[in-house]
């Protein structure tokens, strides 16, 4: 499996390299949020983190906002806790201000020009409540699409947003929703259920398994049963009708529930977007929409009850994978035996579009 190698090593040769997945860094060529739009109010600057990079997000009380390196070009302190005034952030230390394009146009104090050094700009967009930046290379970020989310926008849909920070690797978050094996972590909420594999697609930087799910004992959850319907039990193993298909384009994750018909009846968004220079936190950014019923009040009073059991089940995801991050710190590496076909798919698609960081340590295989 070829991989990317990292920019002080040479690529492979002769040989195959394969690096332990959670030395993959995220390839940094995507737009990737960074903070929800109601966070970043106008005539305000927000602090934000890619990976190891502080960002400064800047709202002006006119026009879009705009993403800067979160450091003053002076004392590098943080230009977040700056004014905002016109156009431009002023640095909180000495005044020193900088324009959406990081140039740094006064230095109060000197009454010359060029004489302050520039900040980092990075290509900003805002998009369905987020705010996106590209932190790779800008001269590619006009040809890379901001990613479509979930139904943000469609009215026959009602969208819940969350965003809770992890400490493991995004690649483990990318493996637990892509598994659909693991619902026997979630048998106190779910009841009994198991998954059947229907099939998979698969691409250059895409995978996408579809399931559908047999429930052999417990009751259906109340939020699950005022979404999908009742499953009748007459005690007897229960097919469940809806087709959920999860795919991983990369870096984005979806998840898709179409029932018997065919309709999309949910439809979820994520991103695992790193944190730390070893990329070894995770802050997760995702949008859950919800088709309406025909008589839309019933989901309104349904949706806390939906709230709270989708919060149970990913903090059973959460101290699952944050389980699997504390093995591989005590292992001194990635010790897992995967024997699903899809996942060690998947390992390979997000090793191959992945990034091995410096610490990265290659084992060649012939």
């Amino acid at each position: 499996m070829l991989v990317k190698a990292p920019a002080n090593q040479a690529p492979p040769t002769q040989q195959t390299a394969e690096y332990d997945l959670r030395q993959i860094d995220c390839d940094p060529n995507f737009w990737y949020p960074v903070a929800w739009s109601h966070k970043v109010r106008p005539g305000k600057a927000f602090a934000a983190r890619y990976a190891g990079h502080p960002i400064a997000l800047i709202r002006p009380e006119n026009g879009p906002v705009y993403a800067l390196e979160d450091r003053c070009a002076h004392r590098q302190v943080p230009l977040s806790k700056g004014l905002v005034e016109g156009d431009c952030i002023k640095c909180c230390y000495h005044g020193w201000a900088f324009d959406r394009a990081g140039k740094c146009v006064t230095v109060p104090y000197l009454n010359r020009e060029d004489v302050g050094r520039p900040v980092r700009a990075y290509p900003c967009r805002e998009k369905s409540g987020l705010i996106f930046i590209f932190p790779g290379d800008p001269a590619l970020a006009e040809s890379v699409p901001v990613p479509k989310i979930a139904q943000v926008g469609n009215p026959d849909y009602k969208t819940r947003h969350f965003s809770p920070r992890l400490k493991c690797h995004y690649t483990f978050m990318h493996e637990n929703l892509m598994d659909m094996n693991h619902q026997f972590l979630h048998r106190r909420q779910m009841g009994s259920i198991t998954a059947r594999f229907l099939g998979q697609t698969k691409g250059e930087n895409f995978l996408e398994a579809r399931y559908s799910f047999a429930r052999k004992g417990g009751n259906q959850p109340l939020a699950e049963a005022l979404i999908f319907g009742k499953h009748h039990d007459d005690g007897r193993e229960q097919p469940v009708e809806e087709v959920v298909s999860v795919r991983t384009t990369y870096p984005y994750q979806t998840l898709k529930i179409h029932d018997k018909d065919g309709d999309l009846i949910m439809d979820l968004w994520v991103v695992y977007v790193p944190l730390g220079a070893d990329q070894l936190g995770t802050q997760t950014f995702g949008l859950l929409s919800v088709k309406k019923p025909k008589w839309g009040f019933l989901l309104d009073l349904a949706w806390p009850a939906l709230g709270l059991f989708t919060h149970r089940i990913f903090e059973e995801d959460r101290e699952i994978v944050e389980l699997e991050q504390k093995a591989w710190r005590e292992l001194g590496g990635d010790r897992n035996i995967e024997v699903f076909p899809i996942v060690k798919s998947l390992r390979a698609l997000l090793a191959r579009e992945g990034v091995p960081n410096k610490a990265a340590q290659p084992v060649h295989k012939s």
